[in-house]
């Protein structure tokens, strides 16, 4: 079936031996943040003085370097807080070292409540993209809009599989991932990027050698979490407008059983957001998973034109 076609393209690697995570790891090059604010789980970093609150939230393993462009340009306009999670990027890994994307939700709400963000937007990638739509859904009057980068409220394909049959898949995804060595864990993140990170081989290799900083245990920890939840449930509530971004790379699904045009793979993550009240989804193309990297005018344009119709 093309879902779980698609699971094995993009999350195989994560339950074999051959397992690769996401890109993290880096030093944003923007400029010294203004500010560096914590609060429960998370770490932001505040750019910007001005204008509607955007909060910026990376994928597994990520931190601000993920969005250096995307900061750069929200922040003549916008204030900026770009997020961490615990154990990512060099910060610390929780005290809890169970129920992380809990933990990070909570931290969310406390950020918005303590600096008191009128109405913030959330723009999340991967991981960060199904905390916010999970957000969206239980926190809907906080927030004015979630723009999601090929993150879904649940893992592509694992939505053919009931709850036991996913818990079971993000159990061995965890004991395997755990068991890394740093150097499985450095060599797993390049070709993991050179493979369905980014298109530019150069780029992959200039962000790979990044991941070592994260904690692989909270690492192991976020993403059997990930597999094991379905958050779709909620997204009756999330009355926000959401937009969905879908990369494609037509070399990457040129033959089966990973063979979608770009419309059926829109399609297919609109079916995974059919429960929310105002969702769509825009596809980026040519592009792999990380969409700001690839294709950085295309991706500054659809953040433009999401935040000016809120």
């Amino acid at each position: 079936m093309k879902g779980h076609a698609l699971f094995r393209r993009m999350m195989y690697p994560l339950l074999a031996a051959s397992m690769a995570l996401t890109i993290s790891q880096g030093i944003l090059a923007a400029g010294t943040p203004a500010t560096d604010i914590h609060v429960g789980t998370l770490k932001a970093e505040r750019h910007g003085d001005h204008g509607r609150p955007v909060i910026l939230i990376p994928g597994l393993e990520g931190g601000p370097w993920v969005w250096e462009q995307t900061i750069a340009q929200l922040q003549k306009d916008h204030v900026v807080y770009a997020v961490t999670l615990a154990g990512f990027d060099g910060m610390p890994a929780s005290k809890n070292p169970t129920q992380l994307i809990d933990q990070a939700d909570t931290s969310l709400l406390d950020l918005i409540r303590q600096q008191k963000l009128d109405k913030p937007v959330l723009i999340g990638h991967s991981l960060g993209a199904t905390l916010a739509l999970r957000f969206a859904g239980e926190h809907p009057e906080r927030i004015a809009g979630v723009l999601a980068v090929d993150g879904l409220p649940i893992l592509p394909g694992l939505d053919q599989m009931d709850a036991q049959q996913r818990k079971a898949i993000a159990s061995a995804t965890h004991d395997q991932m755990a068991a890394m060595t740093p150097e499985q864990f450095k060599g797993k993140a390049l070709e993991y990027m050179k493979s369905i990170g980014v298109i530019d081989p150069h780029q992959a290799e200039r962000y790979a050698p990044l991941n070592a900083r994260s904690d692989v245990a909270a690492t192991a920890e976020y993403m059997a979490e990930d597999m094991a939840a379905d958050y779709r449930p909620g997204l009756k509530n999330a009355s926000v407008p959401i937009v969905e971004i879908s990369p494609y790379y037509a070399p990457d699904f040129s033959k089966p059983p990973m063979k979608y045009t770009e419309q059926e793979k829109a399609d297919y993550y609109q079916s995974l957001l059919q429960g929310a009240p105002n969702a769509k989804v825009v596809s980026i193309a040519p592009s792999r998973h990380f969409v700001m990297i690839d294709q950085p005018a295309k991706f500054q344009q659809a953040v433009h034109d999401f935040i000016v119709k809120l």
